[in-house]
């Protein structure tokens, strides 16, 4: 038995992940892909696979579940256009090649993370039988009603615990709370939500049902796939802390109501990101994606280090800064390991394991490791053993070689006057000469003891 701890959103304390006998069931809501996950979405993704390889460090196997949202209205205002259709409309492409673009721009953005693959990654255009059947099995045993139009709704009030995980409690949901849609008038509740909605207009991703034809409704998709593919019962439930509500708790009033007994054990959730003090947003223009990291001369783990380096259900403020940093000491940690030797030794660290195992504690991890890294005690190869312990979680290639370049005469001097530039405080000089050097693949970071620099790649 696992003793890995885990902060439980519902319950709102540390649980232990307890399962024997049969692979730890884990499921991740995935993206919805009509455009590209920025470095906050993957954040989410990041958490699914430190569980996994902590559950897996721990002698445990994981069966993973990862949907792709590729229908269903994404919002609950079904009056706003659909975020698929609309993308469609503005690439001029048909909506299930947008779904296609994004979702493979997906998987190479989780390659570049070193985030394993899933066991399945369901799409939600695939498994429209799955969500008819699990819908019709609500209306069966009166959780669910069909209106007029042949549009089939939850009915919220025959779920007594609705709000168990955020503490939203339906009667302070007040009719035009902001997750409510406009065309309520069939609703018997106002906080009641579409399991499946009428075509109406729609002509594109539209299906028949026993009610007519239509689409799903936003949550739907994950009660229909998750017990389908987890066997009724989910382990581990991982997702945004923007999903907690009212997604999960949709959810949730879902699946239990179709199997009459809790259909997750944990519910986990990871913390907003934000990108140099504020939140990620189109009209911020402050959007910041893999592709981005990498233009800039930044290893794509520079992120996953950086990201590490707080708790995954705290709040974080990356920045460029940050990830440079993580992109220096990435560098600094290959070079040493090409310094202790060549041995595929795996070893162990009581202290990262600890770490590990007691709710992600991945800064108090990381900060062992910088111990180790300058510990005297410790022999090269013994130090070798544990960064290799330690990245069997931490997946940072640890052992790829590092290239060395001498830096040309005319880099050496850029550096110099950087260094002169901050000592100055011109810190507009400072950042123009920075660029220079990322243009040639140096990446410069700076930190209390002053100005480091290493090669991207």
């Amino acid at each position: 038995m696992s003793n890995f701890s885990i902060y439980n959103t519902q319950s709102r304390d540390l649980q232990i992940v307890n399962v024997s006998g049969r692979p730890v069931h884990i499921y991740c809501c995935g993206p919805t892909v009509y455009r590209d996950a920025h470095v906050g979405n993957l954040r989410t993704f990041l958490l699914s696979d430190l569980i996994s390889r902590t559950l897996k460090l721990s002698g445990m196997e994981v069966l993973l579940i990862q949907n792709i949202t590729d229908v269903g209205h994404m919002s609950e205002d079904f009056e706003a256009e659909d975020k698929m259709l609309n993308q469609a409309k503005l690439e001029k492409i048909h909506p299930f090649e947008i779904a296609r673009k994004y979702e493979e721009k997906f998987h190479t953005d989780l390659a570049r993370l070193n985030i394993a693959p899933a066991h399945s990654y369901p799409r939600a255009s695939e498994t429209i039988p799955g969500m008819l059947s699990s819908i019709q099995a609500l209306v069966d045993n009166g959780s669910a009603y069909v209106g007029e139009s042949g549009s089939v709704y939850f009915s919220a009030q025959s779920f007594p615990s609705y709000g168990a995980i955020s503490g939203n409690r339906l009667d302070s949901l007040k009719p035009g709370h902001r997750y409510e849609y406009s065309d309520d008038g069939e609703k018997k509740f106002h906080a009641d939500w579409a399991l499946w909605k009428a075509a109406g207009n729609r002509t594109e991703m539209v299906w028949d049902s026993p009610w007519g034809r239509g689409f799903p409704g936003w949550h739907i998709e994950c009660t229909a796939m998750s017990l389908d593919l987890l066997d009724k019962h989910v382990d581990i439930h991982v997702g945004g802390i923007d999903l907690r509500f009212p997604h999960h708790e949709n959810e949730r009033a879902q699946s239990n109501s179709i199997i009459g007994s809790e259909a997750v054990d944990l519910w986990v959730h990871g913390e907003h990101l934000l990108f140099e003090g504020r939140k990620m947003s189109k009209s911020a223009n402050n959007v910041v994606l893999v592709e981005d990291l990498i233009s800039q001369g930044l290893d794509p783990l520079s992120l996953r280090l950086a990201l590490m380096e707080n708790r995954y259900r705290s709040q974080m403020d990356l920045t460029w800064d940050s990830l440079r940093a993580a992109n220096s000491t990435l560098n600094r940690w290959r070079s040493a390991m090409a310094n202790w030797g060549a041995s595929k030794e795996v070893g162990f660290d009581s202290e990262i394991n600890a770490a590990l195992l007691a709710d992600l504690d991945t800064p108090r991890a990381l900060l062992r490791l910088r111990a180790v890294e300058k510990d005297q005690l410790l022999t090269p190869a013994q130090k070798r053993e544990i960064f290799n312990f330690a990245d069997q979680v931490f997946a940072l290639d640890l052992k790829r070689v590092v290239e060395v370049k001498p830096l040309n005469p005319e880099q050496s001097d850029l550096l110099e006057k950087r260094v002169t530039a901050r000592s100055e405080k011109n810190w507009s000089e400072s950042d123009r000469i920075r660029d220079l050097l990322a243009l040639d693949g140096i990446v410069v970071s700076d930190s209390p003891d002053g100005q480091s620099w290493a090669w991207s790649n």
